[in-house]
């Protein structure tokens, strides 16, 4: 199993269960969180959503070793939906969302949070967008949303730098909305779902509607350009040598690239 499926009080809780590999999204977990994100978004007993991570991780972000078989691999087999078909997902859920980041977010674990509607982080936890460390491009519309969420030059810092950014810095950012000690986190949480879960699911859904619906054409041509990009860049020279580096537990070297590379 690499998802936990919880309900209480009208909030369905989502726990990423893939401890061992710090919740990394592999095909089957992206999967299965798309389907319970449907589900959900279906289902009218479910007011809000709650996500978050089992072990010491929030989600370490795609799966690397998964991804260096798809970029080399001419017989990788997706998923039914995949890292696209989780955005679709995220994109059209019609409830509210709610994140608590209880450890590390890197990738899909940070971008994630362009989608929350509130956001928890622990103050132990650490944030990342690690695509210039890869050789890829942003994801999830974050080169859209991170700046509406964030001001330009903290998202031009998360972006570009792919360094990693505290529990701190990300309230202070704008980027969540609250900071709680560990063992806090999962009951402040849920204390402010339950909150919104006890209010007309019917109005819930007719707030986020109206807030939302002003930016999905912006969030759609983010994506496309994104898409793009990240077509153009993946299996190129500076990706081949991330995931290489990373599949033999060493630091990339891109000073060796090809001119513009």
């Amino acid at each position: 199993m690499t998802l936990q499926i919880e309900d209480r009080n009208r909030v369905r809780t989502l726990t990423l269960d893939r401890p061992d590999a710090l919740n990394a999204f592999n095909e089957a977990l992206y999967d299965a969180t798309a389907e319970a994100l449907l589900a959900a978004a279906d289902d009218p007993d479910v007011a809000v959503l709650l996500l978050t991570g089992n072990g010491r991780a929030f989600s370490a972000g795609t799966d690397l070793l998964e991804m260096h078989a798809r970029a080399t691999d001419p017989d990788f087999v997706p998923g039914k939906h995949g890292f696209l078909g989780l955005l679709d997902a995220l994109v059209a859920f019609p409830k509210p969302l709610v994140c608590a980041v209880n450890g590390v977010g890197l990738g899909i674990g940070a971008t994630i949070l362009g989608y929350a509607d509130l956001a928890f982080m622990s103050t132990t936890a650490r944030l990342k967008c690690p695509f210039t460390s890869l050789g890829v491009a942003p994801e999830a519309a974050s080169s859209y949303l991170f700046p509406q969420l964030v001001g330009r030059q903290d998202a031009a810092w998360m972006l570009l730098s792919a360094e990693w950014v505290s529990a701190a810095e990300a309230k202070a950012m704008g980027l969540v909305w609250r900071v709680c000690e560990p063992d806090d986190l999962l009951r402040e949480a849920r204390r402010h779902a339950e909150v919104l879960a006890a209010r007309p699911i019917s109005s819930l859904i007719a707030v986020k509607r109206t807030m939302t619906e002003p930016v999905r054409t912006e969030i759609r041509a983010a994506r496309d350009r994104e898409n793009a990009a990240f077509a153009e860049l993946m299996g190129g020279p500076a990706n081949l040598e991330a995931l290489t580096a990373f599949a033999e537990g060493r630091e990339p070297d891109f000073t060796s690239l090809p001119p513009g590379w």
